[in-house]
């Protein structure tokens, strides 16, 4: 399977789990994810890499409430998917691969993007540097991966947080090693709506909102 029917796959998996049957099941996955977060402006620049990110944690992270497991993990309850055998391998390859990190950006070499895994320190080697020029290597920035073939690429959720986050950031991936009853998929949508918080609130200074003692209420 190559990366392009990966995708056509995946959306078509998507787009069945963001459709008529799952409306209130969006409505209310739209309101955990966006909640603090701002409201969603179709005019911001922002917008498409939002949407990216939230249904991407929609099918990926988030149990449905009827099923109590991720759409991921129900499509095979569903007979109307219709599954073909691009979907079963889209869905295994998920299933198998798929990971959700937190990432420092070290090089990009003949169009591979080399990643540090900001949990392991493990170097990872992504297909897709046409994606990335212009990374900035002091943000580090959560991003979805699989593996299609033994080579790495990212999904289409990015979030980048800034430079001034990095301390923070590090506190607490180091708190969440120590603790396993830390989750980290918690941890990264803590980070995401703080990320929208600093965009949201650009006079307030980044330290202030990239904080567990939140004096400011934001």
């Amino acid at each position: 399977m190559n990366y392009s029917l990966f995708k056509e796959s995946l959306q078509k998996l998507i787009g069945y789990y963001t459709g008529p049957d799952f409306l209130t099941e969006l409505g209310m996955a739209k309101k955990d994810f966006f909640d603090n977060t701002g409201s969603l402006d179709e005019n911001k620049p922002n917008y498409n890499l939002r949407m990216h990110q939230f249904y991407e944690w929609y099918f990926l992270s988030r149990p449905l409430k009827s099923y109590m497991k991720t759409p991921l993990a129900a499509c095979d309850q569903h007979r109307d998917l219709r599954l073909t055998q691009d979907d079963a391998l889209t869905i295994e390859i998920l299933q198998k691969t798929q990971r959700h990190v937190l990432f420092e950006h070290v090089k990009i070499k003949n169009k591979i993007v080399f990643v540090k895994n900001l949990l392991t320190e493990e170097v990872m080697e992504i297909e897709q540097g046409e994606l990335v020029f212009g990374f900035d290597s002091k943000e580090y920035f959560q991003a979805r991966i699989a593996e299609i073939e033994g080579k790495n690429y990212f999904l289409d959720s990015f979030c980048f947080h800034p430079e001034s986050a990095r301390k923070f950031i590090i506190s607490e991936i180091k708190t969440l090693q120590k603790n396993p009853d830390l989750s980290l998929e918690v941890l990264l949508l803590r980070l995401n709506k703080m990320r929208y918080k600093f965009e949201q609130y650009k006079h307030v200074k980044p330290e202030l909102i990239y904080t567990n003692d939140n004096k400011l209420g934001l």
